[in-house]
């Protein structure tokens, strides 16, 4: 199946899957792989629950919650509510429709299953013919260093709505962890075409991604274009808690360091109108990156495409 892959987009949750849709709808579907960060990934009410891949799924399967870009549109909450009755914890929503794929991967997994394969089996069932891989099949697992203490990433999150101060983050896991068999392929692939860096967050959406063994250096020695797409706007986020995470850690808030923070990684860069000009040393595109509409999502999706097609042609005829 990778070897259909031409395109590998690195993901989070809500913006990456925006994005992901676009060019899940830009491409042959068959042709994306969306490879998403499992970091955010824990064990909840003794269930296996993989937020990130679950957004994205959702997302390209069109049954996402259009009002919050996360669970499952027309979701009912029998479930938490009998849970909230009894006193159960009930800081992390699961709906009903929802809970069946939590209570469906921890049985698989359970049973010896790999990740990988399951969400190819989710994707088939629920229509989606890209294919959407986690980063790794092994845990890894984002730890928060806050003010407060170390936190696991959802009790961050979701429990603690962001709030306390952000000193750090470490990947539990990943160093032992190895990159996901197809994802792995796909990068190794002569047909792979262009690496496609979703505006996620980058400290917790992408670098647990990079931080598995291999897999930064596989992307830089793809041999296709790395083009990451920013999640800043004029100085704000476009979504999430990044801005504030920046100002934490003393990252200036701007396009500008979210590029260097991908250091040498890329080979293009994709930021706003409104950030024209703050890149000098690097090929950029410029154009309307916040998408609001069905159409956004596609537009920007072509037009990031069209900019690796552009900068493969260059580095061909300088070769």
């Amino acid at each position: 199946m990778s070897d259909a892959t031409r395109v590998v987009a690195l993901s989070g949750g809500i913006g990456g899957a925006k994005l992901a849709l676009g060019l899940y709808r830009a491409l042959p579907p068959d042709s994306l792989m969306v490879a998403c960060n499992t970091g955010d990934d824990f064990e909840h009410l003794g269930l296996s629950i993989s937020p990130d891949m679950d957004t994205v799924l959702y997302t390209l399967a069109g049954i996402a919650n259009p009002e919050t870009g996360w669970g499952r549109a027309a979701e009912t909450w029998t479930f938490m509510q009998a849970l909230e009755s009894l006193g159960g914890e009930t800081w992390f929503r699961l709906g009903d429709a929802d809970l069946a794929v939590h209570v469906e991967r921890t049985h698989r997994l359970a049973a010896g299953e790999s990740l990988s394969d399951l969400s190819d089996d989710l994707c088939r069932r629920l229509g989606v013919r890209a294919r959407i891989v986690p980063m790794s099949d092994q845990p890894v697992r984002t730890m928060v260093h806050t003010d407060d203490g170390v936190l696991a990433f959802q009790r961050y999150f979701v429990q603690n709505r962001c709030e306390p101060g952000v000193t750090g983050f470490t990947f539990h896991g990943a160093g032992d962890a190895q990159p996901s068999l197809p994802l792995w392929e796909a990068l190794m692939s002569e047909a792979l075409e262009a690496v496609v860096i979703c505006p996620s967050n980058p400290f917790i959406s992408i670098d647990p991604i990079l931080a598995v063994p291999g897999l930064r250096g596989a992307i830089a020695d793809c041999g296709a274009p790395v083009v990451a797409v920013s999640p800043i706007i004029g100085g704000n986020a476009v979504k999430g808690p990044i801005a504030k995470m920046m100002s934490e850690l003393g990252v200036p808030q701007s396009a500008r360091a979210v590029a260097e923070h991908y250091d040498d990684l890329l080979t293009g860069f994709v930021l706003d109108d409104a950030d024209r000009g703050a890149i000098a040393d690097l090929p950029c595109l410029h154009t309307r990156i916040l998408m609001e509409s069905e159409e956004d999502k596609t537009t920007l999706a072509i037009q990031v495409l069209k900019f690796a097609r552009e900068i493969a042609d260059k580095a061909r005829q300088r070769s």
